[in-house]
């Protein structure tokens, strides 16, 4: 396929906003696409070169580009910069200069070509790097068509404009070889397994969907996690997990995905974010301890934290958080040392445990990692019981200890890679204990199952003292039906100054010229800024309540949205991606339990 006919599809995207129409039009990209470049064209779709995990950037900020455009189109960065201002969109400051100067010598080059040199310009590192990637991108857009030079520019920046994410993609593979959306439990299953939308495009296409059948774990390509589910309290968490269950306690640290496996005769370690991030740099500990493992290939599942072996203390969040670091991580391993603590197994030796009941993986784990550990790798603690009394004093327990709450689980369920069930049940402190914990002070007195998990919309100017921060509130949402996001409260106090600021720096890097079109909002509470779908914040609120102005959970003749009462800032969530954010059926669920 020739990218400019690709781009084409690109623009009918980006100028619909029904899923259904978009999942169409991925679906005959799909078809027509030859085996040789699905896989680069799936991950071209969602503005990438390869998958997260494999860690690589474009690293090409605003500046960078506005220099390329600028020696591509013979203009001066300054008018490129002005001409960007008023557009608010670099894509299309370079559609225009493109077509006013009706490019003679565009050539018309094959998606595989292009993907090509974009990964060449994206590898560019070192001693003038950036230099190089100015060059090669203005080369390649001067040959490019106007509408191919609008997505090319969009890419590195991360700004597709197109309104779907990896759910629609699987929705169009069905489609595209099914002819409906049946097949999307099975695509969705490999996905969860194999989390690299382009691996999983291309075995389609060269061997059917049954090709997927046989897709299984693989150190060094992380799994989904599996996530749990919340209930008000322990009796509940009986009667759906038991009568027999595990529990374990909370930890507020980093969930970590563990590889380790022979290759080329050494071993090789990489460790995974929640958000398929490598991390594996970043905590040499951990991958030091990994290296002790006597086995040939592994994966684990656990929750990195700060956590002092002496004394048995874990470190608050907040001092977790300052590990997560591309600089000086040798020096702030010395002053926050942290540990792995391991809670399940879902690879070992060639094998794939996935299906295995918890009672089993936990039984393989126990034999991995012995119960005084291995280093900074520490096998986690687990209490087998029937009592919900005895949940119930584990639970104070460990909200004394400092920590969130804890995880009960289900003995007999597989692992589910990528889904939130009830096979792990949260059970977590109170809105009002967690107050406590997070800031000292407790405020609220209703008290809701859990923190919710919040994108930020966008951003309202600030007035008084807060105009020198920039953004004075921010409009919230969550994640609902046809992959939008869908309004649930406006948060303006709670913020320290410095939460201000940092605030207005994030929405400032996310600003988008008009509202995403996988936003549902009002007008009347539109922000001043609009920021595109990225940033995830931890919130606190006294209660759900039903409000007109918003948009979560509102259809039909119901004309009242789900809104938080006195939301407040807990932390920035750059472990989650906004896929990752409490959907409008959790708010649905903990609104009813609220009442209970």
């Amino acid at each position: 396929m020739k990218f400019s006919d690709l781009s084409v599809y690109l623009e009918k995207l980006e100028n619909t906003s029904s899923r259904n129409a978009m999942t169409e039009i991925l679906a005959s990209i799909f078809q027509r696409a030859s085996r040789e470049e699905i896989d680069k064209i799936s991950y071209l779709l969602l503005g990438e070169l390869l998958p997260a995990y494999k860690g690589l950037e474009f690293n090409i900020a605003e500046k960078i580009m506005t220099q390329a455009l600028a020696l591509a189109f013979d203009q001066s960065p300054a008018y490129i910069t002005k001409k960007y201002k008023s557009a608010g969109d670099l894509g299309n400051v370079a559609h225009e200069l493109a077509q006013q100067q009706k490019n003679k010598k565009a050539k018309n080059f094959s998606v595989n070509y292009l993907y090509d040199a974009l990964l060449e310009i994206a590898a560019e590192s070192g001693e003038g790097s950036q230099e190089r990637k100015i060059k090669k991108m203005a080369e390649l857009l001067s040959n490019l068509d106007a509408r191919s030079v609008k997505f090319v520019v969009r890419m590195p920046l991360g700004k597709m404009r197109l309104g779907f994410s990896e759910a629609t993609i699987l929705d169009a593979l069905s489609v595209a070889n099914k002819g409906d959306k049946s097949a999307r439990p099975l695509i969705e299953r490999a996905y969860n397994v194999t989390a690299d939308i382009g691996a999983i495009t291309k075995k389609i296409k060269m061997g059917g969907l049954a090709m997927l059948k046989k897709i299984e774990t693989n150190p060094g390509v992380p799994v989904r996690p599996s996530l749990a589910e919340r209930l008000p309290g322990a009796v509940e968490t009986i009667k759906k997990a038991g009568p027999l269950v595990g529990v374990e306690k909370k930890l507020d640290g980093f969930r970590t995905q563990l590889h380790a496996w022979k290759e080329g005769g050494q071993k090789r370690i990489a460790l995974f974010s929640r958000n398929l991030e490598n991390t594996t740099l970043m905590f040499p500990e951990i991958t030091a301890s990994a290296r002790k493992l006597k086995t040939d290939n592994i994966i684990l599942d656990g929750e990195t934290i700060g956590y002092n072996a002496k004394t048995g203390k874990f470190a608050a969040f907040q001092e977790t958080v300052q590990r997560k670091r591309k600089y000086e991580i040798e020096e702030f391993a010395k002053k926050i040392p942290l540990h792995i603590f391991v809670f399940d197994i879902l690879h070992l030796n060639g094998r794939s445990l996935l299906n295995l009941p918890f009672r089993k993986r936990r039984a393989i784990l126990e034999k991995v990692i012995p119960v005084q550990g291995i280093g900074a790798l520490m096998l986690a603690r687990q209490t087998e019981t029937a009592s919900p009394a005895l949940i119930e004093k584990e639970l104070g327990k460990s909200v004394e200890a400092g920590l969130e709450g804890l995880v009960v689980k289900n003995l007999e369920a597989p692992y589910q890679a990528g889904s939130r069930g009830f096979h792990w049940i949260k059970l977590k402190a109170t809105t009002a204990a967690l107050e406590k914990l997070r800031s000292g002070q407790a405020r609220g007195k209703n008290q809701l199952l859990d923190t919710i998990d919040c994108v930020i919309m966008g951003g309202y100017r600030g007035r008084g003292k807060r105009a020198g921060f920039g953004v004075g509130g921010l409009l919230l949402g969550i994640r609902g039906p046809e992959d939008k996001y869908y309004t649930v409260s406006r948060l303006g106090t709670g913020l320290s100054d410095e939460q201000f600021r940092e605030a207005n720096k994030r929405v400032e890097k996310l600003k988008a010229p008009e509202m995403p079109k996988s936003y549902v909002a009002d007008k009347e509470i539109a922000p001043d800024i609009w920021a595109r779908p990225a940033l995830v914040v931890e919130i606190l609120a006294d209660e759900i309540t039903l409000s007109p102005r918003h948009t979560a959970g509102r259809h039909g003749s119901n004309t009242r949205g789900y809104s938080l009462r006195f939301p407040r800032l807990v932390r920035f969530r750059d472990d989650k991606n906004p896929e990752d954010a409490t959907t409008v059926e959790e708010i649905k669920k903990m609104y009813k339990a609220q009442k209970k």
